[in-house]
């Protein structure tokens, strides 16, 4: 993963949308990060869940602690999380530039949070914060084109499909996000 460069400090302030704040990971965040990692519904497209009692003994007190995890929080509590520094592996397809490393959006959500937009915010307000962080730089996403969620949520960020190939023992959707340039 590559480090923020200057012009993003990491942790950023706290980011404000209408409904959540994005913010550094906490201790008390282990309970809902192991509660995603262990939930079927969560886990249909992402592998699938993992045992319980793996993740009480291996998730550490305060989860996802770097740069570019940023929680989404709810009335004080979490419901879910947004990766946005990891970069794209160059030997796993898919890659909107020759040497890869690109910016990879990846995001989970409690299942009681889906169907009320949450994700689209918080990813909106994520992507909002990357690109003034790193004007011009795009972000890339992948996910099982059968998510139909994800897939929904996608076009409504306004990302745009290059192209779909097969991991994971599935059909992969690949799109791109391109911050649009402030007109004169």
């Amino acid at each position: 993963m590559t480090e923020p460069g200057p012009s993003a400090a990491w942790p950023p302030a706290p980011i404000r949308t209408a409904r959540l704040v994005l913010r550094e990971s906490e201790a008390r965040d282990r309970a809902a990060c192991i509660e995603l990692s262990a939930s079927q519904e969560v886990g249909t497209y992402v592998g699938g869940a993992r045992p319980r009692d793996e993740l009480e003994r291996t998730v550490p007190e305060v989860p996802g602690r770097r740069p570019g995890f940023f929680v989404a929080e709810l009335d004080g509590a979490m419901i879910g999380f947004i990766q946005l520094l990891d970069r794209r592996d160059a030997e796993r397809p898919g890659h909107v530039r020759t040497e890869g490393g690109e910016a990879e959006l990846g995001y989970m959500f409690l299942p009681h949070a889906w169907g009320y937009g949450y994700a689209a915010e918080a990813c909106a307000a994520a992507l909002g914060w990357f690109a003034g962080a790193f004007p011009g730089e795009p972000v890339v996403l992948t996910t099982q084109a059968a998510n139909g969620r994800s897939m929904r949520l996608a076009a409504k960020l306004g990302f745009t499909e290059v192209e779909r190939f097969e991991e994971y023992g599935a059909e992969q959707w690949f799109g791109v996000w391109s911050p649009v340039p402030p007109t004169s």
